[in-house]
């Protein structure tokens, strides 16, 4: 068992960078790695990945979203471009979720986003229903893709990060494809293989970090105090986190819509489905930064 987790420290002060182009990856030494195309006067939308994947993970969605909205996708600490010493304390048991969102906005604070719309898969979810829990003045409304308010005990999320410590992500390559899609064979697809592939490459530290986060994750006595307008995404397949995970979150948050649909727990062998739940949710919620 680790130790207990620190007192949180101040947050750093904001940072001061050049503007980003439309369509531009950002890469700076106090920013996580992101990447931010749409229109310029659009309604900001932030979309967050899950553990082991990148930004990549949602360029299905991303056509149909940039069309009506200024999209930022990032990396997680250690994953893709993002470097893992971004964490304040990567030591074994010290990263929380709460970690991650300040991260996130420092990203929104860059770009001048006072408010804004988010949607995560999985991590990427929790980092946002925290947000939305915490500073719901920063969330315009949520959208929670196969994701949780606590993805069960902690302990195997200790040995997990234990393993990738000490021998990095490869012994989760055979594993993964059973997790993380309904039918193992699209990870012989291009995409499927793309996804394993930022699994491979990514950093240790910042991999186990963030299973250090979902293992002290449980924000089930918060979700009431959620206000944003909220989409759950269940994935009828998902083995990682099953739907009762996402109809957990939807009773729990009020108001909050479920749609399930026929996918495993990336919902990237669906991408219809789930392009066509963001776009119905979105543009009803889109008067909320008004």
């Amino acid at each position: 068992m680790y130790p207990d987790r620190r007192e949180p420290r101040p947050r750093p002060p904001p940072r001061t960078l050049r503007d980003t182009p439309t369509g531009a990856a950002v890469s700076a030494p106090s920013l996580l790695h992101h990447h931010v195309v749409g229109p310029a006067d659009a309604p900001p939308l932030v979309l967050g990945p899950s553990l082991g994947t990148s930004k990549a993970v949602w360029e299905p969605q991303l056509s149909s979203l940039s069309r009506r909205f200024r999209v930022l996708r990032f990396d997680l600490p250690g994953h893709g471009g993002s470097r893992a010493d971004l964490l304040r304390d990567a030591q074994p048991g010290r990263t929380t979720v709460e970690d991650l969102v300040s991260l996130v906005l420092d990203l929104a604070d860059h770009h001048g986003w006072d408010r804004f719309h988010y949607a995560g898969i999985s991590l990427g979810g929790a980092v946002g229903a925290h947000l939305a829990a915490h500073r719901p003045e920063r969330v315009a409304s949520l959208a929670l893709i196969c994701s949780s308010a606590h993805f069960g005990p902690a302990e195997p999320w200790y040995e997990r990060a234990d393993l990738v410590r000490l021998k990095g992500t490869a012994p989760l390559r055979e594993t993964s494809p059973g997790r993380w899609f309904a039918d193992a064979s699209f990870a012989d697809s291009p995409f499927g293989r793309r996804l394993l592939g930022a699994l491979a490459e990514a950093d240790p530290v910042g991999y186990a970090a963030c299973c250090d986060a979902l293992a002290a994750y449980d924000l089930r006595s918060d979700l009431a105090g959620i206000t944003a307008p909220t989409l759950v995404v269940g994935g009828a397949h998902d083995a990682a986190t099953p739907v009762e995970h996402a109809q957990e979150l939807a009773e729990g948050i009020p108001n909050a819509v479920l749609k399930v649909i026929a996918c495993g727990h990336l919902a990237v062998e669906q991408p219809r489905p789930l392009q066509t739940a963001l776009t119905t949710h979105l543009p009803e919620v889109r008067h909320a930064l008004r």
